[in-house]
């Protein structure tokens, strides 16, 4: 991965900005005035959009239509040049207040903008009321280690007089030119290194910061992130990565630095030679165009295509040749990863996650009261001990939930299991005697997913049409 340089100044500041949950689905009628203005300042302020009137205008090439492309492919958007529904979504999702003009994975602030030093001292000035003083030093604490475990940096903490790294929570204007904007908007900012306030982190005190829970924000995240910024990254465009702009939940208890970042922060300071063998590897996010890569799980949810790999999902809508990647718990942020299988009901409006024995419930993206559900619950013998796949099928009202080399049968009307089942994978599906990965059910076709193919089924006429390979719904989008 090369490294692509931000022209920032020294005392460049990232404002990490909460990532809304909920999910807008603007048809573009609906889009309006207000919408366009909040656009174009969207643009000026994130991708230095001017107001420029050179050969480009007068050719019809407006300077908008430029920043709309190279926000979407920043992004990962289907590249229209138009104002489009997932566009609009994007730009009204809060975010990090540094303009996101480095096209590319992980990036740096430039211009040698490190510490010329690897022994970093940090100071607690004050604490959050919401969490315990033990709990704030402890999350403190271990966002610093995420990046001292990659590199030669090592952090001591003092209690008075002036750290590298000062640390306070504020709230409105605390005395640096960047005010705080009240709960849920701006979460914290940072300085890059450098002398003076450079290195420094603020946490707005009007957000709700929490120790491990998701109903909040999670300080231990906030901070590593931000500390990314002390120490001289700025933003990446890569979903998984910890200085992706916007905030997603990840468990405190298991969260291991990725792997982007861990290059970004090497190539400013080189890796840790005391690093533990025994750590767990730094997990990389899954590629697209990585042709040999066998999905999770596959399923629709109201209208888009869901596939899922590891902490990650791809959503696709079937007018865009562009599948969007973002982290899983950036949608339902209780939700499982490294699932086993999900579908979607026509008969209840809900979207299901499978993982081991259990199962959860989601209404679009709110998740239903009384999950997660044991599998033995939809009447499956407590022999199976986790399921491969599944999928509703319209036709007949069933799902079909597949585990070895036998499928059941469940009717959700009824909410049971049908009379005679399991049954063989090679009784209805032609040429598949094997495990299978994934399924799913689009406009009046079955497809099985066994591996990196997948097998197209009319299940009308038990008929096999074509075997296709996993770039046939989910196209490599790397240009």
């Amino acid at each position: 991965t090369h490294i692509q340089r931000a022209n920032m100044k020294s005392f460049s500041l990232c404002i990490l900005l909460s990532l809304a949950v909920t999910v807008h689905c603007v048809p573009l009628s609906d889009v309006t005035v207000q919408d366009e203005s909040f656009a174009e300042s969207y643009l000026k302020k994130f991708f230095n959009l001017t107001e420029e009137s050179g050969p480009s205008v007068r050719r019809g090439v407006s300077p908008l239509t430029k920043k709309l492309i190279e926000m979407q492919s920043f992004f990962g958007l289907n590249i229209t040049g138009t104002l489009d529904a997932d566009t609009l979504a994007m730009m009204k999702k809060p975010r990090c207040g540094v303009p996101d003009t480095n096209i590319g994975q992980f990036s740096t602030f430039g211009n040698n903008l490190k510490w010329q030093k690897n022994s970093l001292t940090y100071r607690i000035e004050n604490y959050t009321p919401d969490m315990s003083v033990s709990e704030v030093d402890d999350s403190i604490e271990k966002a610093l280690q995420v990046w001292a475990r990659v590199t030669p940096l090592r952090f001591t903490r003092i209690k008075r007089g002036t750290a590298d790294i000062m640390i306070s929570f504020a709230r409105r204007s605390h005395g640096d030119y960047y005010p705080f904007d009240g709960p849920d908007g701006t979460l914290a900012h940072a300085f890059a290194p450098s002398n003076g306030i450079g290195g420094d982190a603020h946490f707005d005190d009007d957000e709700n910061f929490t120790f491990r829970s998701n109903r909040g924000y999670v300080l231990f995240i906030v901070a590593a992130h931000e500390f990314g910024h002390s120490l001289g990254l700025s933003h990446s465009d890569d979903p998984g990565a910890l200085m992706y702009p916007t905030y997603s939940y990840r468990n405190p208890d298991t969260f291991v630095l990725p792997r982007d970042d861990v290059r970004g922060i090497q190539s400013l300071y080189g890796p840790n030679s005391e690093k533990d063998p025994s750590e767990p590897e730094n997990p990389d996010t899954p590629d697209v165009c990585d042709s040999s890569m066998v999905l999770d799980a596959v399923t629709t949810l109201r209208g888009e295509m869901l596939f899922f790999k590891d902490s990650f999902l791809w959503r696709k809508h079937p007018q865009s040749n562009r599948p969007q990647q973002s982290l899983i718990r950036s949608l339902w942020p209780d939700a499982p990863v490294n699932i086993d299988a999900a579908y979607e009901s026509r008969e209840s409006d809900k979207i299901f996650l499978f993982k081991d024995r259990k199962f959860w419930a989601y209404t679009g993206y709110t998740p239903v009261k009384g999950y997660p559900k044991t599998l033995s619950s939809l009447g499956l013998p407590k022999t199976v001990k986790k399921i491969d796949a599944a999928f509703y099928d319209a036709d007949s009202g069933r799902t079909l939930f597949f585990t070895g080399n036998d499928f059941f049968s469940y009717n959700e009307a009824r909410r049971t299991m049908d009379w005679g089942y399991p049954r063989r994978l090679d009784y209805t599906f032609q040429r598949m005697p094997n495990k299978v990965t994934a399924a799913f059910q689009y406009r009046g076709f079955t497809y099985i997913y066994r591996g990196p193919y997948i097998f197209e089924y009319d299940l009308r006429y038990g008929r096999l049409y074509r075997i296709l390979r996993n770039s046939y719904f989910l196209p490599c989008s790397n240009f």
